[in-house]
């Protein structure tokens, strides 16, 4: 099958019907550029996605979607255990809830015009960043186990940042069910002094305008308005949760032979969520969002402090933050019955719309804030969940701009130091630890983030409340 069999169902809306081995349709979000530009994988991927046991409803690929490891990256699928549903640690991804952290300054783009060089020494400087890269808190196994099962949480109570902050983090910081115990040594001694730490690849801190206001009601439910500063985080469980999901992906190939399940692709490994397998990924993986959102919360007070040095004005105050690789039990209602669902969320966000129990008071009447990051050369999003986001695709939306070449193949394309010259005569200045990982992540690389916003809305998954644009990039 190929991208030509797809039917037109609504704007920006793609489905196959199943065939063969299919469960569920295959779901695909995107305008027609978008769709032809994707891989033929993508549509592959989703294809085999639909074959898993216990999948309700459909297998979805969000605009930004591309080849991935198992699950095409901007893939969701919902499992059903009480139907022998299962969890997949190639649905997760091995950067286990890496996400995004919107914080808000209080200051204004002419507010730190004339320190902008300053600025982006001192985060570079004291935002550890790269390959391998250490920070200055140090765990020992105890502490270890407590950041596992405490999250942002466990910072908190550690000294980076308030109890407000935690209002406006998925799950209020903590992620229940976390069972350190199922985290191996190896994925432990990895994160001993990565807390604090934004690693390498695609991970960023920016500080950020907002260059355009869609929608002012939402916007100032966000707290935010034309000119306003904001800084973006974007990061996971950096060693700890690579190492869960290398753990145990060989344990859910053997599992997956053990049980009979059909495995269309060898990266679909998985385990019926009721197993003691799936029930110890899950213990694990709940960890590794744990260690995210602890990541996130220390490195925004590491931020605070950065500007409390430069703009004592400053009051910096979580707008949200929401993870983009994560399986989730969530309650959804799928042909009029209400189910509870093991949600994967493979490079999608999570989008509720208005009135879902789980957002602080301040957003339930306008919806879950979306956070939509796209390249240090051209814009990143702030959106909102809908209503029909909920039945159209359990509440998820696109994550990103999604790569549209390789690393490789941009390294051969572009030099980091000719990039940082072009960045910066656009006034946009970039702190890299490294000229290679510069090139890696060429704005070139990437999709039109616009398009894929746009294409979000059109399909009725989120809907534009800001447009931000790059003043300053640390980079890994």
């Amino acid at each position: 099958m190929d991208i030509g069999d797809l039917e037109r169902q609504g704007p920006c809306r793609w489905v196959l019907r199943p065939s063969g081995q299919m469960q569920v349709p295959v779901v695909i979000f995107a305008d027609d550029q978008l769709l032809q530009q994707m891989d033929q994988m993508v549509l592959q991927q989703a294809i085999n996605v639909s074959q898993l046991p216990g999948i309700v409803s459909a297998s979805i690929a969000m605009p930004d979607a591309h080849w991935g490891y198992g699950f095409p990256i901007g893939g969701v699928g919902a499992f059903d255990p009480d139907a022998g549903g299962v969890v997949s640690a190639g649905g997760v991804g091995f950067d286990i809830a890496c996400g995004v952290r919107a914080i808000r300054t209080g200051l204004k783009l002419e507010q730190i015009q004339g320190k902008r060089e300053r600025l982006a020494d001192l985060l570079a400087a004291r935002i550890p960043a790269g390959v391998g890269s250490r920070g200055k808190l140090v765990l020992s196994r105890s502490e270890l186990d407590d950041m596992l099962q405490g999250g942002a949480q466990w910072a908190v109570a550690k000294g980076y940042g308030t109890e407000e902050d935690l209002r406006f983090i998925e799950e209020r910081g903590r992620m229940e069910g976390a069972d350190p115990s199922c985290v191996s040594d190896q994925a432990k001694q990895r994160q001993r002094d990565e807390v604090g730490t934004l690693g390498s690849g695609n991970h960023y801190l920016e500080v950020q305008r907002v260059c355009q206001v869609y929608d002012k009601e939402v916007a100032r439910a966000f707290g935010i308005e034309q000119d306003d500063i904001v800084i973006s985080l974007h990061c996971g469980s950096r060693g700890l949760g690579h190492q869960i999901g290398t753990d145990f992906l060989p344990k859910m190939a053997k599992e997956a032979a053990a049980q009979g399940i059909h495995l269309p692709e060898k990266e679909l490994a998985c385990a019926k969520i009721e197993s003691d397998l799936g029930r110890r990924y899950i213990g694990a993986m709940f960890s590794g969002i744990n260690c995210a959102m602890a990541n996130r919360q220390v490195l925004t007070e590491l931020v605070r402090r950065v500007f409390a040095d430069l703009f004592p004005e400053a009051r910096l105050t979580v707008l949200y933050d929401v993870s983009h690789n994560t399986c989730k039990p969530e309650e959804h209602t799928v042909d009029g019955r209400r189910m509870r669902l093991y949600v994967h969320r493979k490079g999608a966000t999570r989008a509720f719309g208005p009135g879902h129990p789980a957002l602080p008071a301040e957003y339930k009447a306008v919806g879950q804030p979306v956070l939509i990051g796209g390249t240090m050369g051209t814009a990143s999003y702030i959106l909102v969940g809908t209503a029909q986001a909920m039945d159209l695709a359990f509440g998820s939306c696109c994550h990103g701009a999604g790569r549209a070449m390789s690393r490789a193949q941009a390294m051969k394309t572009w030099h980091g130091r000719d990039l940082v010259k072009s960045l910066a005569d656009r006034q946009i200045i970039i702190r890299g630890a490294s000229i290679k990982g510069i090139a890696e992540e060429a704005p070139g690389a990437y999709k039109d983030v616009h398009a894929v916003v746009d294409a979000t809305e059109q399909a009725g998954l989120a809907r534009k409340v800001a447009r931000l644009e790059p003043l300053i990039c640390v980079k890994g």
